[in-house]
């Protein structure tokens, strides 16, 4: 006769603290309840199993974490200041300036004393104190703050060396790994919150620049960017930096910067305090299902090049238009985001080993890391002469200027920074931002070439100029 236990009994047999065992009716075989997955990452066989405690991995990284306050001071307009009737009852109403303080959280990653957070905790601070786990107060000095990524570093004196948190560059880990959140939610305090990794590699959040995030389910609150996201080896797994909420609360969607890309940061600032990325020179778009059928593909997988930039890393290293971009040393990337976060993890000169589709065949390419090509500060000059472009501010676009100003790295050309007051350019409505494609119905591309075009007709009445303006072109005739 063949007997099936009841699920009650099986429960029962685990709260004993027996092996729990499953009778199958079949064959009569016995099998674990456990019997998937690895040793490293079992379920739990016992009563002993579910009193494990992470209080271990907390002692150990918990004191390399910090609160982090900050203060600014900020002006307060009057809304009724320069109104003759409220100035004739109560007088002229200056400025009135008021505190603004915030709190977020910090991770000890250098004995010495360097810390880091994200950049909105710190932006504009005029003071910065950091509050150690042993409650000792220290003032804080920005070594660099990155707003692409929404991460500073900070640099404490400490009078012994502090504790630290080590980062986890191992790029071991999984979806569903248990980790911890600890930072100061609502300033109550140092809190440990416990959840698991959610998601790897979300790209489409749109927190900042270098999209790249680990999602946990780990409860972050205000008070908790910062903060660290902890494994269960007691490393550094990312920065937490966001939530996902509709009440300001945590509603089990949290996010962290990769401890990779942390990492770059910090080193950045301890070799001169300049974050310099490194650039493919490739234009990508995401591999469609349409895309995917066309080439042979089972699935949507990898980015497609569309276009290469000239003399450009990927353009060395001869990548073409076509090519689809499967991995990035080793780690597979299916858009441009995945692929823009991995090379701007790299340092200058270090290599980069590419999986790439092109006509259906699997090759492998080594691609260099190279700063982006060109004045990353720009080149500026006021034009002046008898034009209507007098009283302009210009700069010549390259792709180190687009990077540092979050333009596409593609885009060639001038553009207008800044209008004199009282100018010829102000007069016929130029406007910061404007790209000026020709003048006389000649492409002018660099400051050169327009300065040349404008001594050329000096003493023209008619200009023909045609500029781009978020997006679209306009052409026009303007007359002196």
């Amino acid at each position: 006769m063949n007997w099936k236990l009841p699920a009650i009994c099986v429960a029962l047999i685990a709260g004993l603290g027996l092996s729990a065992m499953a009778v199958n009716s079949a064959n009569g075989q016995e099998e674990t309840l456990a019997g998937a997955g690895s040793p490293e990452r079992g379920l739990p066989r016992s009563r002993s199993d579910m009193q494990l405690s992470f209080a271990p991995v907390v002692r150990d990284a918990a004191p390399a974490v910090v609160n982090v306050y900050s203060r600014r001071v900020v002006a307060d307009r009057n809304p009724f200041a320069g109104d003759p009737m409220f100035e004739r009852f109560f007088g002229r109403q200056g400025p009135r300036q008021r505190e603004v303080q915030s709190l977020g959280s910090g991770v000890i990653v250098d004995g010495a004393g360097l810390i880091v957070t994200n950049n909105h905790v710190v932006a504009g601070a005029q003071e910065l104190r950091v509050v150690l786990y042993d409650r000792r107060e220290l003032e804080a000095e920005i070594l660099l703050a990155d707003e692409r990524t929404d991460l500073a570093v900070l640099r404490v004196v400490a009078d012994e060396p502090l504790p630290v948190l080590p980062f986890d560059l191992s790029g071991s880990a999984e979806v569903g790994d248990l980790v911890l959140a600890i930072g100061n939610p609502f300033g109550v305090g140092q809190t440990v919150t416990s959840g698991i990794v959610s998601a790897l590699a979300r790209t489409d959040v749109g927190i900042t620049d270098y999209a790249f995030f680990i999602q946990t389910d780990a409860a972050i609150n205000p008070g908790n960017s910062g903060g660290a996201l902890v494994n269960m080896n007691g490393e550094l797994l990312g920065i937490n930096t966001a939530i996902f909420s509709r009440s300001g609360g945590s509603q089990g969607i949290g996010f962290a910067i990769p401890a990779e890309m942390v990492r770059s940061v910090v080193q950045a600032a301890t070799e001169g305090g300049e974050l310099v990325r490194p650039w493919l020179g490739a234009r990508l778009q995401p591999v469609t299902s349409d895309i995917a059928l066309s080439m042979g593909f089972d699935r949507p997988r990898g980015a497609l090049v569309a276009e290469v930039y000239p003399g450009g890393p990927a353009d060395q290293a001869r990548l073409r238009q076509g090519d689809v971009i499967l991995s990035v040393d080793g780690t597979e990337v299916n858009n441009e985001a995945a692929v823009r976060f991995r090379f701007a993890t790299r340092a200058i000169g270090d290599e980069a080993a590419l999986r790439i589709m092109r006509n259906g065949e699997e090759r492998n390419l080594t691609v260099t890391a190279a700063a982006p090509p060109g004045d990353r500060e720009g080149e500026r000059v006021v034009l002046n002469g008898r034009n209507p472009f007098q009283g302009a501010e210009l700069v010549e676009l390259s792709p180190a200027f687009n990077e540092a100003n979050g333009l596409d790295p593609f885009t060639d050309g001038l553009i207008v920074t800044r209008i004199q007051r009282r100018s010829a350019a102000e007069y016929f409505g130029f406007r910061p931002g404007d790209r000026i494609l020709s003048v006389n119905q000649r492409a002018v591309r660099s400051l050169r070439e327009i300065e040349r075009e404008l001594a050329r007709n000096d003493d023209a009445r008619e200009w023909p100029v045609e500029i781009e303006r978020r997006g679209e072109r306009f052409a026009r005739t303007l007359r002196l």
